[in-house]
C-alpha cells in the first residue's frame, strides 16, 4: 500500500500539484525531432517574460549546482569573488576552488546580508572578473539586496554578475536585463513547483562572448554549446522532456494569474508567516529588512524542541516542515511559502502549527 501523502512545507523540493504531474505525463517524444523543437520554441517567449530578459533561456537536465559550477568554468578567467552568507553561497566558494579557479570569499555571518558597499570595496581592487551572489539564501531565509548589488557591479563593466535565484525565481520580480545580470539560474524544485532534477538559466550576450574565449569549459555545461543548440530549439544533451511539459504548464498558470499578482501573493504569504512567528514568541533569523519572500527561517526564541515539533506535524497533520539547517538546526526552523501555495493554504499550515505547539 502507498503511504499517506505528507505535504511538503520544507524549502525544497516543495509540493507539486496533481495538475502539474498530469501535465508532465504527456506521451514521450524524440528530443531531436520536430515535436521537441516546437515544444522548446513555444515556451521561450514565456520564459523570457518571466525572467525579464530578451536573451535565450536555456534548459539544463541537472540540479542548479551544475549550472552554478558551469558559470564559474565558463566565465572566470582571472579571479571570482564569491559572496558568502549561508550554506549555499559558502559552497559556491568551494565549487570555485574545486574548478581550479582563483577565488576569494566575501564572507559575512549567517543571517547577515551581503551589502553593496562591501562588494564595491572588493571590486575596486581590480582583481576580479566575476562575482557570484545568492539572491535568496535558503539556509538562513535571507534575501540579499540584489538591485542595489547590481548597481554597484554595473560600475565595473569587466565583471560578470552571476546570480543564484534558486529559491526566488518566479516568486520575486527579477529584472534580469535591466539589472545587468549576466547569468541568472534556478532549479525547478522550489518556486517553480516542479520536481527536482532540472534547471532554468539565462546568459547575457556579453557573457556568451566571454565564454567562447575561456579554455576548459567542459562540455555538459558549456554555455557556447547551449547557445548553439538553442539556435536549433534543442538542448546539448538529452533533456528531461517531462520537465519541459511541466514548465509549459507552470508558465501558463503564472501568466494566467499575472506576474504582478503572483509576486503580491508571495509577499502576502510571507507576511502571514512572519506575523504568526512574531505573535507566537518567535522571531525571524535574518537581519530585519532582509527576510526572504519565499521561506521563513524562524528563530527559536522560545527554546522549543524543534525536532519534536517536526515529528508532531508529520505524524498528526501529515505535513513536513524543516528543523533548521547545519549549525542553526534546532535554533531555527524553516517554513516554505512559495510556488502553488496560497494565503489560504498557509493559514491552514499555521493553524496546524498552533495545534502542534500546544502538544509539545
Amino acid at each position: 500500500m502507498t503511504a499517506p501523502h505528507v505535504k511538503l512545507f520544507i524549502p525544497g523540493p516543495i509540493e507539486v500539484s496533481p495538475e502539474t504531474f498530469c501535465a508532465m505525463s504527456q506521451p514521450m517524444i524524440g528530443h531531436r525531432g520536430s515535436g521537441f523543437q516546437e515544444l522548446y520554441a513555444s515556451i521561450q517567449p514565456q520564459l523570457q517574460q518571466v525572467l525579464y530578459t530578451a536573451n535565450p533561456v536555456f534548459l539544463s537536465t541537472s540540479s542548479a549546482w551544475g549550472v552554478m559550477e558551469g558559470a564559474v568554468r565558463n566565465l572566470v578567467a582571472r579571479k571570482v569573488l564569491n559572496c558568502c552568507c549561508g550554506a549555499f553561497s559558502d559552497k559556491w566558494f568551494e565549487v570555485s576552488k574545486s574548478c581550479g579557479k582563483d577565488a576569494e570569499a566575501l564572507k559575512v555571518e549567517w543571517g547577515q546580508p551581503i551589502l553593496p558597499e562591501q562588494i564595491d570595496a572588493k571590486l575596486k581592487t581590480g582583481q576580479f572578473d566575476a562575482i557570484t551572489v545568492v539572491h535568496n539564501e535558503t539556509s538562513t531565509g535571507l534575501m540579499n539586496p540584489l538591485a542595489e548589488i547590481a548597481q554597484v557591479v554595473k560600475q565595473y563593466p569587466d565583471v560578470m554578475l552571476i546570480v543564484d535565484s534558486v529559491s526566488s525565481m518566479t516568486a520575486v520580480k527579477i529584472e534580469t536585463d535591466a539589472l545587468g545580470i549576466d547569468v541568472l539560474l534556478a532549479g525547478t524544485q522550489k518556486a517553480w513547483a516542479l520536481p527536482p532534477g532540472f534547471a532554468v538559466f539565462t546568459v547575457s550576450a556579453r557573457a556568451l562572448t566571454k565564454a567562447a574565449t575561456i579554455p576548459g569549459r567542459g562540455y555538459y555545461f558549456d554555455f557556447v554549446e547551449f547557445k548553439a543548440n538553442h539556435d536549433k530549439n534543442m538542448t546539448p544533451s538529452t533533456p528531461s522532456i517531462p520537465h519541459v511539459y511541466g514548465l509549459r504548464h507552470q508558465l501558463e498558470q503564472m501568466l494566467a494569474e499575472g506576474l504582478d499578482n503572483r509576486f503580491a501573493r508571495h509577499r502576502q504569504m510571507a507576511q502571514l508567516t512572519r506575523d504568526w512567528a512574531r505573535s507566537r514568541g518567535f522571531d525571524l533569523f535574518p537581519k530585519a529588512g532582509y527576510e526572504s519572500v519565499t521561506l521563513s527561517c524562524i528563530e527559536n526564541k522560545r527554546g522549543i524542541d524543534v525536532s519534536k515539533l517536526q515529528k508532531i506535524m508529520k505524524e498528526r497533520h501529515r505535513i513536513l516542515i524543516d528543523a533548521g539547517y547545519g549549525p542553526i538546526k534546532g535554533r531555527t526552523f524553516r517554513l516554505s511559502h512559495m510556488g502553488d501555495e496560497t494565503p489560504a493554504t498557509i493559514a491552514d499550515l499555521l493553524t496546524r502549527l498552533d495545534d502542534a505547539l500546544k502538544a509539545l
